[in-house]
């Protein structure tokens, strides 16, 4: 079941930031005990090329799934699309990444996120869909002495679904990476920093923005790295 606070946040506020050890509460032990593995998948993500800044800072892998209180089933490979509207950087054409390799989207991990967004996002939703249209990214953000990492290059957003779920998977010699969040008037409703492994914040897409302060090497002269696990949930 998913715990009373979590739901009770987004209700009232819209997001809710979730401590490692109440994330490993909600995913279960069989998602936490693999976590090297998925976590070490990280270091295969091929170069994110549809960055109209020119920067070469992201890398990423992505994957569709079809999610109801039923089944969760993947989806054939497809690309990713935002509206100019939700993302006026790299929105408006067809962003087509490497695909989750089949043992990352089929980890106990993976799968007890998309399961909890499920069960959380469901009875939230005024007459919920069938069936959720669920796309998860693997991100890693790099920086260097010469070049900052910008989690969110687009500034502060909306990603245009219902609900999204980001959890960290690692930092390595990061300074900064703040995640905002942000109301519909452009209030400031919270400021804090993801730090340890699966420290995990859930969105109400349709009723707060958020964004990440660009991130640099803690000691300079030696790489940075910030990397994160992001599902989106909309209708199909």
């Amino acid at each position: 079941m998913i715990p009373s606070p979590i739901t009770t946040a987004l209700r009232v506020a819209g997001f809710c930031r979730v401590s490692p050890r109440e994330t490993d509460a909600l995913l279960g032990r069989p998602a936490v005990a693999g976590w090297d593995a998925f976590a070490d998948s990280w270091n295969d993500l091929g170069l994110d090329r549809f960055m109209a800044d020119g920067g070469r800072y992201r890398r990423r892998r992505f994957a569709a799934f079809s999610a109801s209180p039923e089944q969760i089933v993947r989806k054939p490979h497809q690309p990713h699309y935002q509206s100019r509207d939700h993302n006026g950087l790299n929105g408006g054409v067809q962003r087509w990444f490497a695909p989750i390799d089949d043992a990352i989207a089929e980890h106990p991990m993976t799968q007890g996120v998309l399961a909890a967004g499920l069960a959380l996002f469901h009875p939230l939703t005024m007459d919920p869909p069938k069936a959720w249209h669920v796309e998860l990214h693997q991100f890693r953000i790099e920086a260097g002495d010469g070049e900052a990492g910008l989690p969110t290059p687009e500034g502060a957003h909306r990603d245009g679904v219902d609900w999204v779920i980001v959890m960290l998977v690692d930092r390595h010699n990061v300074a900064s990476g703040v995640t905002d969040i942000y109301a519909n008037d452009g209030a400031r409703l919270g400021s804090f920093t993801l730090e340890r492994p699966r420290d995990t914040v859930f969105l109400d897409d349709h009723r707060v923005l958020h964004g990440v302060t660009a991130i640099r090497p803690l000691e300079p002269g030696a790489p940075a790295r910030r990397d994160v696990l992001v599902a989106t949930f909309r209708r199909e």
